[in-house]
């Protein structure tokens, strides 16, 4: 007992010095000193201030898409060069408006992109729209056409399924609300004419403008979408209801059933 007590206590000994000569044999790590070479920022950050100033300066016009998305990520990935980030963006949907109206899952398919900013970047479009579709409020929508057509593209085009939605009017033509009445697939949505009637009755509406998305992105209206509005358009009208248009809204532009005399 006495000898193996002797022999770990002299391996104790052995152990203590063995790790106090590897320590002492270690070299010393040096801390830098505030304002020496050694404490730079990450290479990035100069590029976000030159960004920034670029944008502060000489305004949106001086920044290709990839830019412009750039600063938006600044905010949701503070730590990280955003700039590679920000073109497989635009590599993977096209240019920034497809980034902005590309659906959540789709958007987290591209490596570095988790919910959070996914989330933050469909926030942007829908600040967007919102910003659009108050710019109708209270105004005779038939004299603001343009605004009419630039909020459904911005609402509308980059959705991966058909949406059908209806803009509700008073007798001034303004409107009163504006709903979505149907999702569908990439190239179908149910329609229900006595639903969209029954809504405008309880919204005391008198006018209705029809807006749906092809996916496809070609406006073309389908031989279903030309009896689908007629349909509404007959269901409506011994009512007191008129249907100013039906709108087709495609990536690159939009078909209007009036202009085309479909309707």
């Amino acid at each position: 007992m006495e000898a193996k007590e002797d022999d770990g206590a002299a391996l104790s000994v052995d152990e203590r010095g063995f790790f106090a000569e590897t320590q002492s044999k270690r070299p010393t790590a040096k801390l830098p000193q505030i304002g020496s070479p050694a404490v730079t920022q990450e290479h990035y950050h100069g590029h976000r201030e030159r960004l920034r100033e670029k944008y502060r300066d000489h305004g949106d016009a001086s920044l290709a898409d990839y830019e412009i998305l750039e600063l938006l990520l600044f905010r949701s990935i503070p730590r990280r060069d955003t700039k590679p980030l920000a073109k497989a963006l635009i590599a993977r949907f096209g240019n920034l408006a497809s980034v902005l109206g590309a659906p959540l899952g789709l958007l987290q398919e591209v490596k570095g992109i988790g919910e959070a900013v996914a989330l933050d970047l469909k926030l942007v479009a829908t600040t967007g729209q919102r910003m659009l579709r108050s710019e109708l409020r209270g105004k005779q929508v038939l004299s603001s056409w343009s605004s009419v057509i630039d909020y459904c593209h911005a609402a509308m085009a980059y959705e991966a399924r058909e949406q059908f939605r209806v803009l509700f009017l008073d007798k001034r033509n303004a409107l009163i609300s504006d709903e979505i009445q149907g999702h569908g697939t990439v190239d179908h949505t149910p329609v229900y004419p006595r639903e969209v009637v029954r809504r405008a009755l309880e919204l005391s509406a008198t006018a209705l403008i029809l807006v749906h998305n092809h996916p496809s992105g070609d406006p073309t209206p389908s031989r279903a979408d030309i009896d689908m509005t007629r349909t509404i358009v007959e269901t409506a009208k011994p009512l007191g209801i008129t249907v100013h248009d039906h709108i087709i809204i495609g990536k690159d532009g939009h078909a209007s059933l009036k202009g085309l005399k479909l309707i």
